[in-house]
């Protein structure tokens, strides 16, 4: 009985959709203009609330991931996530100071969708965030749209070409390929102690893991 109560207790103060989001951009944009910030010191805020495996498991579709083993899940799911990873702090530590307006907040079940307007120089871009309600409780980004242009949506048109010509170890073989030309890149700007203006935790376009 106590331990339902303290369940229920911490459930109803976990943050919604809306906090979750204005929070992880706070948390980016302080880590972007952090003197000496780098891409991966950045990643490491943004997994804190950017859930890349279920970003990368939709991606994929339930399908292939239903016909995978597990060993081939978690192999899947590492690189990807270290792709992602990787990527989504490029994108945020390369981005100029922007301005975010928040937008509403819409949750549907165990989904919801926060929409933004992120204002770059002179350029207004809607950027909306789609969460889930994970199983302790806690409201996970795991897609980002930008411009109307999903995330989780673009990787899955290019898996399925690649898996129509290469199939899944194909597929795999090119992401870890991806993978290893970004973590060389972030660490020649490591290297070079290069910093980027704070931006806001858009994901912006997807790196295409066939270039």
């Amino acid at each position: 009985m106590i331990a339902s109560l303290l369940a229920a207790t911490l459930l109803a103060a976990a943050p919604g959709p809306l906090s979750v989001v204005k929070s992880g951009n706070a948390d980016v944009q302080r880590a972007a203009n952090a003197p000496g910030a780098t891409v991966e010191s950045l990643a490491s805020v943004v997994e804190k609330f950017v859930d890349f495996e279920e970003l990368a498991k939709r991606a994929l579709g339930d399908k292939t991931w239903a016909s995978l083993t597990p060993a081939q899940r978690k192999d899947f799911s590492q690189t990807m996530t270290g792709l992602l990873r990787a990527s989504y702090a490029q994108k945020a530590i390369g981005q100029a100071q922007a301005d975010v307006k928040y937008g509403k907040e819409s949750i549907e079940g165990n989904e919801a969708t926060v929409t933004t307007t992120l204002t770059l120089r002179k350029d207004q871009i809607p950027v909306d965030y789609r969460l889930y309600k994970a199983p302790k409780g806690d409201w996970r980004i795991y897609d980002v749209v930008t411009d109307e242009v999903s995330l989780v949506d673009t990787y899955k048109g290019q898996f399925q070409k690649l898996l129509g010509t290469k199939g899944f170890d194909g597929l795999l073989t090119t992401l870890k390929a991806k993978r290893a030309q970004l973590e060389k890149e972030n660490a020649a700007q490591s290297a070079k102690g290069a910093s980027g203006a704070g931006g806001a935790a858009t994901g912006g376009s997807a790196p295409s893991p066939t270039k």
